[in-house]
């Protein structure tokens, strides 16, 4: 009689810790990814310098997709690829065909590109910067269509593969990321974020099924012509031995003046892939915060003002004069004013905010955000809950702080040559965008949907 007792407690107390479990799993997720590696040779984006499209494939680069879904039935996906960037252009034809195909609104996805400066060019992005002949432009055009269908085809498979999950939320460090603008300039002050937040998504058995996980570098110690992710691939690659079934996706930090050094070998960037992977394992295998949601998401712009455009007479003088990107930023713009009759003197920059209930507040930005805005969100929104991304859904040009701009050089104003833009940016910015940060910080906070 004792032993038949004994047995219905532990049987009782079994069905009770999984019913807990199972109460206590307020989300769902689903993954997928798709192998977006070149099938032909095609030029590589990311430096002005090559003069020839790629060689080979170093190592195969990836799209990947996580759905998740809250205990309302809130739903967004996060898409994450090896590339240098989305265009404004890309991610809305992603957008509105996923949504046609699945009902998901747009602020419900976020589209994040490594920056890997080892992957196709994809759309017009930064062709001012690249020698590139007519002869190279189809290639292009193949690859980007191909890649939206590739990631169109990815939302919805991992739209259609939810299954209840745990969600928990850490940080690491890891100190490979410099920054670059001390390189030339040492007496500057060269602030740099170290930071590695990883969140968990965990099956009810505990085993992982996804990591996603962020850092504030560019992917450029490879410079050759071979495809590859630089270290953000073989980061990805190694988690995924170490946690077999386990879906790894990075996210892009506020790395836009930062450099991984020193640089230039295979070796240093499986080297880093590998010190990013061992922190991001770190966090997983320590004691992480509960993510409960619920999802609150919210996506709107904010238009940017360039500095006075320059004159007509300006640019033809630049064509006679100026030679390589200037010149054909020159060209670009001289297009521009005849197709529409003047230059553009504000951007509409897309700002999104995903907040995870009260543990994680999740901020995407456009463009190659520079660490100052990374520092100061944290600093507003909490150190150890907000996490803040750059080059979200779409890369069109540096995003300087305003210190930044004061210094100048390469991320205050000279990059804006290569992304084909008519000026720097006002010093106004920065306050600008963080106002509008804010403002959706609040109202994702106060329990607007």
């Amino acid at each position: 009689m004792y032993r038949f007792r004994t047995f219905f407690l532990i049987l009782f107390g079994c069905l009770v810790l999984s019913s807990s479990s199972l109460a206590q799993s307020t989300w769902k997720a689903g993954t997928a990814r798709v192998d977006i590696t070149p099938t032909e040779s095609i030029w590589l984006a990311g430096y002005g310098a090559r003069d020839r499209p790629s060689s080979g494939v170093l190592q195969n680069i990836f799209a990947k997709a996580l759905a998740l879904q809250d205990q309302d039935g809130l739903t967004f996906v996060l898409v994450t690829a090896d590339i240098l960037g989305f265009t404004a252009e890309m991610s809305e034809t992603i957008a509105e065909r996923v949504q046609t195909l699945h009902g998901l609104s747009r602020e419900r996805l976020i589209l994040n590109a490594s920056h890997t400066h080892s992957a196709p060019v994809t759309g017009n992005l930064l062709w001012p910067a690249y020698s590139l002949g007519p002869e190279h432009v189809p290639a292009i055009e193949r690859y980007t269509s191909r890649l939206l269908d590739q990631i169109v085809e990815m939302i919805g498979v991992s739209l259609s593969n939810l299954e209840p999950v745990e969600l928990h939320f850490g940080q690491g460090l890891a100190g490979f990321a410099v920054n670059r603008r001390r390189v030339s300039r040492r007496y500057l002050p060269g602030p740099v974020d170290h930071d590695v937040p990883v969140l968990a998504v965990r099956s009810l058995d505990g085993a992982i099924k996804a990591v996603v996980f962020g850092y504030a570098c560019h992917a450029t110690v490879l410079s050759g012509y071979e495809v590859n992710g630089d270290w953000p691939g073989f980061a990805q690659e190694a988690i995924e031995e170490r946690y077999l079934g386990a879906t790894a996706l990075f996210v892009t930090g506020c790395g836009a003046d930062a450099n991984p050094l020193p640089r230039r070998s295979v070796e240093l960037a499986r080297r880093y892939g590998d010190t990013l992977a061992i922190a991001v394992a770190e966090v997983l295998e320590s004691e992480m915060k509960p993510v409960k949601g619920p999802l609150r998401v919210a996506l709107e712009q904010v238009d940017l003002p360039f500095q006075t455009p320059p004159t007509r007479e300006e640019l033809e003088w630049r064509v006679k004069t100026e030679s390589d990107s200037r010149k054909r930023h020159a060209q670009t713009l001289l297009e521009k004013l005849d197709q529409e009759g003047s230059l553009p003197s504000k951007y509409p920059y897309p700002v999104q905010v995903v907040q995870f209930g009260s543990e994680l507040t999740f901020i995407h930005l456009a463009g190659e955000v520079v660490v100052d805005y990374s520092l100061r969100f944290k600093e507003a929104y909490g150190w150890d809950d907000t996490w803040v991304a750059g080059y979200s859904n779409d890369v069109f040009a540096y995003i300087p702080s305003k210190r930044v701009l004061h210094e100048g050089g390469y991320e205050g104003g000279g990059a804006m040559i290569g992304y084909g833009q008519p000026r720097p940016f006002t010093a106004e910015v920065e306050e600008m965008i963080a106002n509008k940060v804010d403002e959706l910080v609040k109202r994702t906070s106060g329990g607007m949907p």
